[in-house]
């Protein structure tokens, strides 16, 4: 039998690096279900003309993710503003690329602070204020690159791979109770996030489907969210393949060089927000700003987040 959808109007959302991006794009589609969204942005002012673009009576607050106390208030004013927390979406992020042995501690840190961190605070403080109701929805942003290894992007895939984990354990921590935890997985998302990277051997998926994948698990809820949907079958196939034959496979594909041959000019811009972003912002890194997680659309070596907002 199939499941009945989730009715999300009236629902009370906040989306971390909601300014740009997944972020924004998510919002847009929520507010057209009739919710009422908190974008939280540590670029405000964005963040306020997101906010003013969409209907239904947006706000936009001020955020640094990897700020806790910061974080807290943030959920605290959006729900003296629109109410009981009922959706929290964690999907502010940035993606440097970077060779890993010529990353620096500054770079490594800030993704750990942003990506992981971030989220970390955001799933215990949405926990806080949806168990005493035993309702509720947390969207945690990660990416395919939580399921494979992507060359020039290794600490962000590190940091993936933990939000994917993290994801999953809190889930098991919630059986029993009506708080529900799904982790969503974009291949290469078409944002700033992914300027001048190598999309000759991936076809990009757009904000918009990011946000119309979030839609549709907040309204038939489910954990493990592939966007497209496609990857997932194609990430479980390599999995049961030794380790030898995923990786010829993903050689043969190019996907090993998705996020090595990349042009550094175009990524300028977006690299120089990151290098000096403080939690949660969006311009900063279009993956969950845009936490686009990217991977590779035939290819189990996929990589992808949406970073700018993630």
């Amino acid at each position: 039998m199939a499941k009945q959808r989730r009715i999300l109007n009236g629902k009370v959302v906040a989306i971390t690096g909601g300014a740009r991006g997944i972020g924004k794009a998510t919002a847009a589609a929520l507010v057209r279900r009739g919710a009422r969204v908190a974008i939280g942005d540590v670029d405000l002012a964005l963040a306020k003309q997101t906010a003013a673009g969409l209907s239904g009576g947006s706000v936009a607050l001020a955020l640094d993710v990897s700020d806790r106390g910061a974080f807290e208030a943030f959920l605290g004013e959006a729900e003296r503003l629109l109410g009981p927390l009922d959706v929290v979406v964690n999907n502010a992020g940035i993606m440097p690329v970077t060779p890993f042995v010529e990353e620096s501690e500054d770079s490594f840190r800030r993704q750990i602070d942003i990506n992981l961190i971030g989220v970390i605070h955001g799933t215990q403080l949405a926990l806080a204020r949806m168990l005493p109701r035993d309702t509720g929805h947390i969207v945690n942003i990660a990416s395919q690159a939580g399921k494979t290894g992507v060359p020039g992007i290794a600490t962000y895939s590190a940091t993936k791979h933990a939000v994917v984990g993290l994801s999953e354990a809190v889930r098991a921590e919630m059986r029993g109770r009506r708080v529900e935890i799904s982790c969503v997985m974009p291949t290469v998302v078409n944002t700033e996030l992914t300027a001048g990277v190598g999309q000759r051997w991936v076809k990009p998926v757009e904000a918009d489907d990011v946000a119309a994948a979030i839609v549709e698990a907040l309204e038939v809820p489910r954990f493990e969210v592939f966007v497209p949907k496609a990857n997932g079958a194609l990430l479980r196939a390599a999995a049961l393949m030794p380790r030898a034959a995923a990786e010829w496979v993903g050689r043969a594909m190019g996907t090993d060089k998705l996020m090595t041959e990349v042009d550094h000019a175009a990524r300028a811009a977006y690299e120089e927000r990151a290098a000096h972003s403080t939690g949660g912002d969006p311009a900063a890194a279009s993956a969950p700003e845009e936490r686009e997680e990217r991977a590779v659309n035939a290819a189990p070596a996929a990589a992808g987040s949406d970073a700018e907002d993630a």
